[in-house]
């Protein structure tokens, strides 16, 4: 019984669509007000940024649930199931409990939609159900990730008192503007007064709105390369060993089983956030050994995930260049592949053009396909783009996913006398990509 509500549920949520003509927080805000404004029951870290921003949240709950505090933690989007987006103590809520919030909020919502002319979105609604579902838990904290944007995302009626900005690129240009500027000043908007702000290495045209409206607010800021960064950094295996410059100490030998640059980038930007909150200073360093089994803990499903060995398969959610030049470093620095083929997805409003040309180098041929999104590249026009790219002999076209992924691992496999050593298959382009072949390769 418990299933069918989950079901009736989702559907109910999909069908409110995940966007709207106007950005007015005055919807999600009334709804709030009306649940009892369960977003206040607890303090949260906010997160935002152009990519890490999982990993990141990620991260900051596994070091608080490290120091023994019990978590919820709002992230999107998901990979296999809904209730992923609302996570409370490394557990996604359950599907009873995901149908009991649900039937506790969509009532209400529907009473506000009735007066408004715009129904309350899909994201909107689970915003909601998070804030609601971590009050009843209760949590001790919330880490919160934004949507889309910053200072008009459903999320952003928190008001926390400590704020992440990961790293800004360009992305959503069509809603947050076409310059790095513009979109640093989206995302700067969750600073509220008197909040500190974490925020990772930028580009000198973010960091400009970004001071300004720390200023304007009398928000504390602490930057990446100032106030904290990586000292150190070493692969292992499974990972890497960093030595990370906190906002109140040194912590060496700290094991992070995950892939990348961008990842060691992303811990020390966790680290300093639970510094912040939990009022770490110069002289009140957080236990090292608590860190370390924090960040030991740490997953990022999807982010250079190996999913299969013989061949290796890995499972990457970069979906805009940004995010793939930090994929395509980790994969030159951290694996050793004779041969690797690539199975690319994208969405249409993407740059596909920026993701190929950035993975080109580094892969031998590309199997281009489409995932299960209505947004989806269409196959010819993504496999035009990586003909240009790749030239025709490298590139391969199998418009369902799991022909593609089959496809990939011959192309992989072809002509070896050195057996498998050395081989792999990188799936990659988008979330929804690597959300369709976790389906398929992790049954």
């Amino acid at each position: 019984m418990s299933s069918e509500r989950f079901t009736e549920a989702e559907r109910e949520l999909e069908a409110r669509g995940y966007a709207r003509m106007v950005f007015d927080l005055g919807r999600i805000q009334g709804l709030l007000e009306v649940l009892g404004d369960p977003q206040k029951a607890y303090p949260s870290i906010h997160v935002t940024g152009t990519n890490g921003k999982t990993s990141t949240a990620r991260m900051i709950d596994a070091l608080l649930r490290a120091h023994g505090l019990r978590t919820g933690r709002y992230t999107s989007p998901h990979l296999k199931t809904v209730r992923e987006r609302i996570t409370i103590e490394t557990e996604p809520i359950d599907s009873e409990r995901f149908a009991d919030v649900y039937a506790e909020v969509a009532p209400l919502a529907k009473l506000l939609d009735e007066r408004a002319g715009e129904t309350l979105t899909y994201f909107d609604m689970t915003t909601a159900m998070a804030f609601a579902a971590f009050a009843d838990a209760p949590v001790d904290v919330a880490v919160v990730e934004v949507g889309l944007g910053g200072v008009d995302d459903s999320t952003n009626v928190i008001q926390a008192g400590v704020c992440v900005i990961t790293p800004i690129g360009l992305d959503h240009q069509e809603w947050l503007g076409d310059t790095i500027e513009d979109i640093a000043l989206a995302k700067v908007g969750i600073v509220h007064k008197g909040a500190t702000l974490i925020t990772a290495n930028q580009p000198e045209e973010a960091m400009r709105p970004i001071v300004e409206h720390c200023a304007e607010v009398d928000a504390t800021i602490a930057r990446e390369g100032s106030e904290f960064g990586v000292i150190g950094r070493e692969l292992a295996v499974g990972g890497q060993v960093l030595t990370l410059q906190g906002l109140s100490g040194v912590y060496d030998e700290v094991f992070l089983p995950l892939h990348g640059a961008h990842q060691a980038q992303n811990a020390v930007v966790a680290l300093a956030a639970v510094e912040a909150f939990l009022g770490a200073g110069p002289d009140k360093a957080l236990d090292p050994e608590t860190v370390r089994a924090g960040f030991a803990a740490a997953t990022s499903p999807g982010r250079l995930e190996r999913v299969r060995t013989s061949p290796t398969i890995l499972l990457d959610a970069a979906h805009n260049p940004h995010g793939m030049a930090a994929t395509v470093q980790a994969l030159e620095e951290e694996f050793d592949f004779r041969r690797l083929v690539a199975v690319v997805a994208t969405l249409a409003d993407k740059d596909a053009h920026g993701i190929l040309d950035l993975l080109e180098p580094v892969v031998d041929s590309v199997v281009i396909t489409r995932n299960t999104s209505p947004r989806a590249t269409p196959v010819s026009e993504l496999a035009a783009i990586a003909t240009e790219i790749f030239g025709e002999e490298r590139v391969r076209v199998q418009p369902d996913l799991p022909d593609a992924i089959e496809a990939a691992v011959a192309l992989a496999e072809e002509d070896l006398d050195a057996g498998l050593s050395g081989v792999g298959v990188l799936i990659t382009g988008s979330v929804f990509t690597v959300a369709d072949a976790r389906g398929l390769l992790k049954r």
